[in-house]
């Protein structure tokens, strides 16, 4: 009897470390899937960004043109095109550190006011708001504008999933054995569920 007692014991052993390592599993493939799916909005939010970088050059390019344009506005927008270039983001690593993502967002909302600022300034100039090549630039800003808030929002909706997931109780125990760390939000509006709004004065195009 004796010995049964001790084969039962071991037996329930043997199935309980079973299940755990079955718990364990499934739990860590969960969590890989949450971060691949913060990993993959994140790189729709850098493609955004990416294309707005690129058009700025053509932008100020055809602004030039313009007769007696504000030098200091067109300045402004180089250098905050400048400062995002310079902390241009490494991949979805950046994302784990809060202060890599602050100065990450720092600098992109430096180059949407400035932006912003000069888009305003055009208003002062009739030539510029019947320049074709311009309103098509204007057009392709003010989509890459929205499709970027659009991205923000879904990439915080995603990091909200992923490190609620990561902090619940005892899954924590599975992320923080397996080193699945939490992701920074974007946080330019109250709330990190909400994409930051547009602030892009587009005035009417006269042709």
């Amino acid at each position: 009897m004796a010995k049964w007692g001790l084969l039962g014991c071991v037996g329930a052993l043997i199935l309980a470390l079973i299940i755990a390592g079955a718990w364990f599993i499934g739990v860590r493939n969960h969590f890989v899937t949450l971060e691949e799916a913060v990993n993959q909005q994140w790189a729709q939010v850098e493609s955004q960004y990416q294309r707005r970088y690129d058009l700025v050059p053509n932008l100020v390019r055809t602004v030039q043109g313009a007769a007696a344009f504000e030098k200091s506005t067109l300045e402004a927008v180089v250098q905050a095109r400048s400062r995002v270039g310079q902390v241009a983001a490494p991949g979805a690593a950046i994302t784990t550190d809060p202060n890599a993502m602050a100065q990450f967002e720092a600098a992109q909302g430096a180059l949407s006011s400035a932006l912003s600022r000069l888009l305003v300034v055009v208003e002062r100039y009739p030539e510029l708001k019947a320049n074709q090549n311009f309103l098509e630039l204007q057009s392709q800003l003010e989509g890459t504008e929205n499709r970027i808030a659009v991205e923000r929002m879904r990439f915080n909706e995603a990091a909200q999933q992923y490190n609620t997931a990561i902090r619940k109780f005892p899954a924590s125990i599975v992320a923080n054995f397996s080193g699945f760390k939490p992701r920074a939000y974007f946080k330019g509006t109250a709330g990190s569920e909400r994409a930051p709004e547009v602030q892009f004065n587009f005035g009417t195009a006269t042709q």
